[in-house]
């Protein structure tokens, strides 16, 4: 079955540790699934949490801004 995506389903924003992390709205259907798309988030440069709820799994990313580009 393909993660599906459902907003009613979790909290969009989650507390880890103190810091903010934003759901990214799929519903994977087991935690292979939702590590598969959690290590594609840490290659791009983003924390990641993994939450299992029920019988699907759901990941929470963040990704501190550490450059800010400003144009004329």
């Amino acid at each position: 079955m393909p993660p599906s995506k459902d907003s009613e389903v979790a909290d969009f924003i989650r507390y880890f540790d103190q810091k903010k992390f934003m759901w990214d709205n799929v519903q994977y259907p087991d935690s292979a699934a939702a590590e598969a798309a959690a290590e594609s988030y840490r290659n791009d440069g983003f924390e990641v949490q993994i939450v299992e709820e029920g019988d699907t799994a759901l990941v929470y990313t963040r990704r501190v801004v550490t450059e800010v580009v400003v144009e004329d």
